[in-house]
């Protein structure tokens, strides 16, 4: 009987370390980061701080910023860390032109996508950039939100892009250019930690307590009638 009771207090110990360490290997969503890239057109507009200031103020937490001028190889790389990106990006670019109503310029989707990455590199490459890490719950969807949709015309207003963007795909095209919409965001969070990795080295991101987080993540708010 005690070697019974042993052997169950044995298994007790080990499921509750199991279980713990389950628990600790699973990313809270509060600590969900995105790449968030201040465009040239949104630096040259002086847009810097009111970009800021939407992601700010729903509670997000800036943990990396950099400003450069990126390479044309730099942006392709970006762009096409994802291996199915020209095949995926030409198909709904395709969709959404006759969604619309226009012609797209190619029906074939690797055509688009060249067009595409040939006006991106340029558009990005033009001018300085600000790259930024912002974390916080739900952080990929949260900054696609507030950003807004690819192209500022059919885009919500409230949104960054909504806001303070006049541009279309039907201008761009006429003009044989990228679409300027200020800001890229991660579409995804495996995007996001792509694309996180090829901007920022491990060093240039900061963990740190902000006040604000307590009110945001506490369980309990504890401590606000001290």
């Amino acid at each position: 009987m005690w070697e019974s009771f042993v052997f169950c207090g044995f298994w007790f110990t080990i499921s509750k370390l199991l279980i713990s360490n389950l628990e600790n290997s699973m990313s809270h969503p509060k600590t969900e980061r995105t790449l968030v890239v201040i465009k040239p057109d949104g630096i040259q507009r002086s847009l810097i701080g009111e970009i800021l200031k939407r992601y700010e103020k729903i509670g997000l937490k800036l943990v990396g910023v950099k400003m450069i001028v990126p390479t044309e190889d730099f942006i392709e790389k970006h762009y096409t860390i994802d291996p199915e990106w020209r095949r995926i990006t030409g198909e709904k670019t395709i969709k959404g032109y006759k969604d619309k109503g226009l012609t797209p310029p190619s029906e074939d989707p690797l055509e688009i996508t060249a067009i595409i990455l040939a006006n991106n590199a340029k558009y990005m490459t033009s001018g300085p950039v600000i790259a930024m890490v912002w974390q916080g719950a739900h952080a990929v969807k949260i900054v696609r939100k507030i950003t807004g949709g690819t192209e500022p015309l059919s885009t919500d207003a409230g949104s960054i892009r909504g806001d303070f963007v006049l541009d279309s795909y039907q201008m761009s095209d006429a003009d044989g250019r990228a679409v300027r919409n200020l800001v890229h965001a991660s579409g995804t969070i495996e995007d996001a930690e792509k694309e996180i990795k090829h901007w920022f080295k491990d060093n240039e991101l900061i963990d740190y307590r902000l006040i604000t987080e307590q009110i945001l993540y506490d369980v309990n708010l504890d401590g606000l009638l001290e």
